[in-house]
């Protein structure tokens, strides 16, 4: 352990890995068995397939059995085609992909004991009738979203909550650092990203003596740090400080459809009455402390009322698939502070997403924004990997009239996801959707607002991965006072911003035009 020169605390040094550290550590041998089993796998693949070459009619049967399957699937029809042109490609070795992704090897279990815990939770917190009864008559329709909701999860209507918006990252971090050392009875972190650094120095150091001081401190991280950023033994470390931390998923040496599912949550709740939310993760690029793509455009919330109970619920939902005994009610039902009981600031739902269900809730709260707003709806996203559907909602408003405009990133994160998103363009543009892209560097943040009475602030962004395979969360705002603190942040964030028209498309590099063209195939594998 360590401190940093900002007074935080560090518990790993980083330094420069050489090939032959890499190979011989936890991480490499994970890596090396993983691509031995897949090769075993594809030998396998291949040895099936030598041996139905002598029985043609069999391969054709089989590729046409597996067809059959996925056209009766409930699979995105963008993604049907996808697997039709793999299994065209490849008849046997793509058939027999699909029949193991759909076998659901590896998460099985997983899915049962989700199913469990989202029924056994499902009532832990009762929707207040004035609450509700009061947005029946102000606004219909956004009650019959709320409807699908809380069909979907335990996601109530809240009336008494105050909603902070912030427009960078820095500004979250800031006033995370304040709410955290007022912690007095517990803490939840889980976060999809956990990187050592000045930021989660800072968070690490008043954690570790709010542990000491006997607030109840959990922590909980995807899995996929362990390759990134984290060594294995983190929560061990943490755990020291008196810190209860897990890893979601964590990576093992076993080849599984689980790997697809990973946890992008990004919430922070301090003794059930203040939660944070949004696109930041714990690292420094999302505080522009480092700069890796330009400069790290985000948002987040702050909720402060009665709604941090429902981000409690969705982090004690995630922290229990590894539990056998499930505590609510001694966090969720503690009487809020005096301050922040009565504050009516609109509506707010917080509401959550898991890939391991039927409902693409996410893409629902979208397209339900996109299919009501008759002024404007605004987007800001760092990924646009859109199915059919998703892209015929955006044209379809804007053919309908109302002012739709995009945010993208103007320096990339990864090279592939921008190509793709720029096959888009072209198809988005002839039906008068706006396209910006932010020059000063990567736009990270999940936003939508539409007029000036409704947002949607989260971790849920406009690509196959959010929509479709992750664990995600997000609120749900009607007629919150910072509405209009969001549309004047992407105004002044387009201005910043170069437009995206037909000679711009025109110019751009072959090289960039040839990769999103082949990589449109594959898309929702992505």
């Amino acid at each position: 352990m360590e401190t940093t020169e900002n007074g935080g605390l560090r518990l790993l040094k980083k330094g420069k890995k050489g090939l032959v550290s890499i190979l011989f550590s936890r991480l490499g041998v994970m890596a090396v068995l993983l691509v031995l089993q897949v090769l075993l796998l594809f030998g396998i693949f291949h040895w099936f397939t030598e041996f139905l070459l002598h029985i043609y009619g069999g391969i054709l049967l089989f590729s046409f059995c597996m067809v059959l399957g996925l056209l009766n699937s409930r699979i995105d029809p963008t993604a049907k085609i996808t697997w039709l042109i793999i299994i065209m490609l490849l008849p046997v070795f793509g058939a027999l992909l699909f029949w193991y992704t759909q076998s659901e090897v590896g998460h099985r279990a997983e899915k049962r004991r989700m199913e469990e815990i989202l029924a056994q939770s499902k009532d832990e917190l009762q929707q207040d009738r004035k609450t509700w009864d009061a947005l029946q008559q102000e606004s219909p329709q956004d009650a019959a979203l709320v409807s699908y909701l809380q069909r979907s999860g335990c996601f109530p209507v809240y009336s008494d909550t105050k909603v902070t918006f912030f427009p960078l990252g820095e500004d979250k971090f800031a006033e995370m650092l304040r709410q955290l050392a007022e912690a007095k009875q517990y803490i939840f972190l889980e976060y999809f990203i956990v990187d050592e650094g000045v930021m989660w120095g800072r968070i690490l150091e008043i954690l570790a003596q709010k542990a000491k001081e006997g607030v109840e401190v959990r922590v909980m991280y995807d899995g996929t740090c362990e390759f990134s950023t984290l060594p294995h033994d983190y929560p061990g470390r943490l755990q020291k400080l008196g810190i209860q931390c897990k890893m979601f998923a964590p990576m093992t040496p076993f080849l599984s459809t689980h790997y697809n599912y990973r946890d992008h949550r990004k919430i922070l709740v301090i003794d059930g009455h203040t939660a944070f939310t949004g696109g930041v993760n714990l690292a420094d690029e999302y505080i522009n402390q480092i700069e890796k793509y330009g400069h790290w455009k985000d948002t987040a919330l702050m909720l402060q009322g009665s709604a941090a109970k429902s981000l409690s619920l969705l982090f004690l939902q995630m922290w229990n698939a590894t539990e056998r005994v499930q505590e609510y009610d001694r966090y969720l039902h503690i009487p809020l502070p005096a301050q922040t009981c009565g504050q009516h600031d609109g509506y707010v739902v917080p509401f959550g997403d898991c890939p391991l269900d039927a409902d693409k809730v996410g893409e629902r709260v979208y397209m339900d924004i996109l299919n009501r707003a008759t002024r404007y709806v605004h987007i800001m996203s760092p990924y646009l990997i859109l199915d059919g559907e998703m892209e015929t909602a955006i044209k379809f408003a804007a053919e309908r009239g109302v002012d739709v405009r995009l945010i993208l990133p103007g320096i990339p994160d990864k090279k592939l996801p921008y190509a793709l998103a720029k096959t888009h363009y072209r198809s988005l543009l002839a039906s008068g959707v706006k396209i910006y892209e932010y020059t000063p560097g990567f736009v990270h943040a999940k936003v939508f607002v539409s007029d000036d009475v409704r947002a949607v602030v989260g971790t849920i962004n406009l690509d196959y991965r959010s929509l479709y395979h992750h664990f995600e969360c997000a609120a749900y705002l009607y007629r919150s006072a910072c509405i209009g603190e969001i549309e004047d942040d992407f105004e002044n964030t387009q201005k910043k911003c170069r437009r995206v028209t037909e000679e711009t498309i025109r110019r751009e590099k072959r090289s960039m035009k040839l990769l999103g063209t082949l990589a449109k195939a594959i898309a929702p594998l992505m």
